[in-house]
C-alpha cells in the first residue's frame, strides 16, 4: 500500500531539468571561482597570516604584534602615508570640478560632441606606465614642454620632479591628465540623464542659464560625485605605477613621492621584509575600509 503522493512525472522530469540547467551554470562559473580563490582569497589571508611572522620568504618566526608597533613607530610609514593622501586629495579636489565643467561644456554643444569625448578621454585608456614616461620629459626642468611654456609666458619655471618641493605636484599633474577624461564621461552620463522638462519649467520661469546650471545641474549630480570621490581615493590610496616609473620604489628625491603601496614593494621585494610588507598591506587594507565607509556615509550614497 502507497503511503505517499507520487510526483507527476512532467513536474518531476521539469525538476531534473532545471537541477541540471543550475549545475551546468556553476560548472561554467568554476574557472573564475578558482581564479578569485587562487588570486584574490588565498593572498589576503596569506598576506594577514604573514603579518604576525618575521618572515624572509623561507624562514618565518612568529612575533606577534612587532610588525605592527615597528610599522606604526616608523616615520618613513608616516611618510608614504603623507605622500599618499596629499597626491590624492589634491588630485580629487582639482580633478573633478574641473572634469564637471568640461563635462557641462561639452554637453552644451551639437557639433563634434563625440570628437571631444574621445579626445578626453583617450588620457584614461593609455598606460599610466607609458603616460609617466612621457611626463619624465615634459616634467624636466631644462628642456621640458610646460618650463618651456612658462618661461615663454615670463613666468616662473619649476624643477618638478627634481625637488622634494615640487615633486608631489609633477604626479599630480599627471594623475589629472590622465583620470579626467573618466570623469568626464561619468558626469556625461549623468547630465544626460537630467530630464529637459527641469530646465524647461525653470526658462519659463526667468531661470539664466547660470541659475539653471547652479540650482538644477549640481544638485542632480550629487550621487555621480560620491561615486567619484569614492573610486578616486580607493585608486588614489593604492597609487603605485606611476610612482615607481617617476621615482622608483624610494620615492626619489628624498622619498618625496614614495606612497604607501611603494613602501610595500620596497619592504617585501627590495628588503625581504615579508612580515612587515604584510602589516603594512593589513594597515593599508583597513585605511581604505575606513575611508569608503566614511566616504559613502558622508555622501550618503545608496548601494
Amino acid at each position: 500500500m502507497k503511503t505517499g503522493v507520487e510526483m507527476p512525472a512532467n513536474v518531476q522530469t521539469r525538476r531534473n531539468k532545471s537541477i541540471k540547467s543550475t549545475l551546468s551554470w556553476y560548472v561554467f562559473l568554476l574557472p573564475t571561482f578558482l581564479g578569485v580563490a587562487c588570486f584574490i582569497v588565498y593572498p589576503v589571508f596569506e598576506s594577514f597570516r604573514l603579518s604576525f611572522y618575521n618572515s624572509n620568504g623561507t624562514i618565518e618566526t612568529w612575533v606577534g604584534l612587532t610588525n605592527y608597533q615597528r610599522v606604526l613607530s616608523q616615520g618613513a610609514f608616516w611618510n608614504a602615508v603623507y605622500n599618499t593622501f596629499y597626491i590624492a586629495f589634491f588630485q580629487l579636489l582639482l580633478a573633478i570640478p574641473i572634469g564637471f565643467i568640461l563635462a557641462s561644456m561639452i554637453n552644451r554643444i551639437n557639433r563634434f560632441k563625440s570628437v571631444f569625448k574621445v579626445m578626453f578621454f583617450l588620457p584614461n585608456v593609455t598606460s599610466i606606465v607609458a603616460a609617466a614616461m612621457i611626463f619624465m620629459f615634459v616634467l624636466q626642468p631644462e628642456v621640458g614642454l610646460i618650463n618651456h611654456v612658462l618661461d615663454t609666458l615670463g613666468l616662473p619655471t619649476s624643477p618638478w620632479l627634481s625637488d622634494p618641493g615640487t615633486s608631489k605636484w609633477g604626479v599630480i599633474l599627471l594623475t589629472i591628465w590622465h583620470w579626467i577624461g573618466f570623469v568626464i564621461i561619468i558626469c556625461l552620463a549623468n547630465l544626460q540623464a537630467i530630464s529637459p522638462e527641469l530646465y524647461e519649467a525653470s526658462e519659463i520661469d526667468g531661470a539664466t542659464g547660470f541659475q539653471q546650471w547652479l540650482f538644477i545641474t549640481i544638485p542632480n549630480m550629487a550621487g555621480t560625485f560620491a561615486f567619484l570621490i569614492i573610486m578616486g581615493w580607493i585608486s588614489g590610496l593604492q597609487r603605485f605605477q606611476e610612482i615607481f616609473v617617476l621615482g622608483g620604489a624610494g620615492g626619489s628625491p628624498g622619498r618625496s613621492l614614495q606612497t604607501m603601496v611603494a613602501l610595500i614593494y620596497e619592504r617585501g621585494f627590495g628588503g625581504f621584509e615579508f612580515g612587515i610588507a604584510s602589516a603594512i598591506t593589513v594597515l593599508l587594507f583597513l585605511i581604505i575600509l575606513l575611508f569608503t565607509v566614511l566616504n559613502i556615509k558622508l555622501t550618503r550614497l545608496k548601494l
